[in-house]
């Protein structure tokens, strides 16, 4: 990395199933260039101003991971020679601890713990021919983690610039089982098109993160602005006042209250979600935009205007399958009473309970929360009819 301190180099961005395309868009945003949709990541050119916008500001990133060698091999002897001849002090020093995270596809290397045992083992040993001394492991919370791919004999050895997953944003204060990912919630909001005007509604909203992911988007707040730490901090190339500056960018596009033109309405009728969500609204300094309130959804009064309404209610895990047709039906009853004008779009990975809405879905996309494949549908409650709507004059 000393030699690329200027240079542009190839950066990979990781994201969920079904995210791609908005990544993508993201990554235009800050200013990439080569930009290419991969399986279930984006790679771009970029240098190290990029890398640091991209751990800052890409709301459905996971991962930013940089490329820094590939070779063939053909056995663990191969891999641990490769390994070694690379100058590893270029990277990192004796003091920072490390970790190697390993994935293979391969009838070569079929064991991903046995690589990443022989990965370590060269690198330990490189130091240790340099400097006779050697850098701790450490697998909790290494200061470098160093990412190895091998599909069949090609490996590829990549720089993990993030440290923790970027849906670790930070800002959760207290949330109850299984919530919602933020990358898939920030996901959501992104592919559903909304306009940061329109009001939003989350009439199921458990400890807030889709209210939340809405509330820093209508502000433009950076999605890692509560987050402390990045692996690129540790590396040698690692530029301070670069990094300063460009948080201090970031934070300055912030909207002001009197800019922000929405309001967003999240509300749940169970009292320990609701209790959770206060927290994390109140830890952020939402309680201007969000308004929220403990309500049985069927029940709920909302000013009379367009609103764009996002939910992910329950699929079936945890509830009996007669009420969860029940549920989705008064989901749909709700929608197409107090809501006209109004778009709503769902994520369910139950398939015939989403049935049950009772409205036509005028876009699916697949995605998945957790390993749970999902469809989020879009529904569109017109004035009148359909056919009215697009009757030609």
């Amino acid at each position: 990395m000393k030699n690329k301190l200027n240079d542009e180099f190839e950066i990979i961005v990781k994201t969920l199933a079904g995210l791609d395309e908005v990544l993508q868009e993201e990554i235009k945003q800050i200013g990439a260039d080569e930009i290419k949709i991969l399986n279930r990541a984006v790679s771009f050119k970029g240098n190290k101003e990029l890398l640091y916008r991209a751990n800052y500001e890409l709301r459905t990133a996971l991962k930013v991971l940089v490329p820094i060698h590939e070779f063939k091999a053909h056995n663990e002897k191969q891999l641990y020679k490769e390994i070694y001849k690379m100058d590893w002090s270029d990277y990192f020093n004796l003091s920072n601890t490390f970790a190697i995270n390993s994935r293979v596809y391969s009838e070569i290397f079929t064991h991903s713990g046995f690589v990443s045992l022989k990965v370590k083992d060269a690198i330990v040993d490189k130091f240790r021919e340099q400097y006779d001394k050697r850098p701790s492991i450490d697998t909790e919370t290494p200061d470098i983690r160093v990412n190895i791919l091998i599909q069949n004999n090609n490996v590829k050895v990549l720089m993990d610039s993030s440290g923790d997953a970027l849906y670790k944003r930070g800002y959760r204060e207290k949330h109850g089982r299984a919530p919602l990912n933020e990358v898939l919630a920030a996901g959501m909001i992104l592919l559903s098109g909304w306009d940061k005007e329109t009001d939003f509604v989350d009439f199921m909203c458990g400890s807030s993160t889709l209210p939340i992911e809405a509330a820093m988007l209508a502000y433009n707040i950076p999605p890692q602005i509560n987050r402390d730490y990045f692996c690129f901090q540790n590396w040698n190339n690692f530029d301070n006042n670069l990094w300063e500056t460009i948080k201090n960018k970031a934070n300055k596009r912030k909207k002001d209250e009197k800019d922000v033109k929405c309001t967003i309405f999240a509300s749940d009728i169970d009292y320990k979600a609701i209790q959770f969500s206060r927290a994390n609204i109140q830890a952020n300094d939402f309680e201007n935009i969000i308004k929220i309130e403990k309500k049985d959804f069927e029940k709920l009064e909302l000013p009379e205007s367009k609103k764009h309404i996002i939910l992910n209610p329950p699929y079936g895990q945890r509830i009996q399958e007669e009420n969860l047709d029940e549920l989705y039906k008064a989901i749909g009853d709700q929608l197409k009473t107090n809501y006209t004008g109004s778009d709503a779009w769902i994520l369910s990975g139950n398939y015939q309970a989403i049935k049950k809405i009772g409205l036509r879905a005028s876009r699916k996309i697949t995605l998945f929360n957790g390993a749970l494949e999902c469809k989020f549908q879009k529904f569109q409650m017109y004035k009148g009819s359909k056919k009215t709507k697009f009757k030609k004059k």
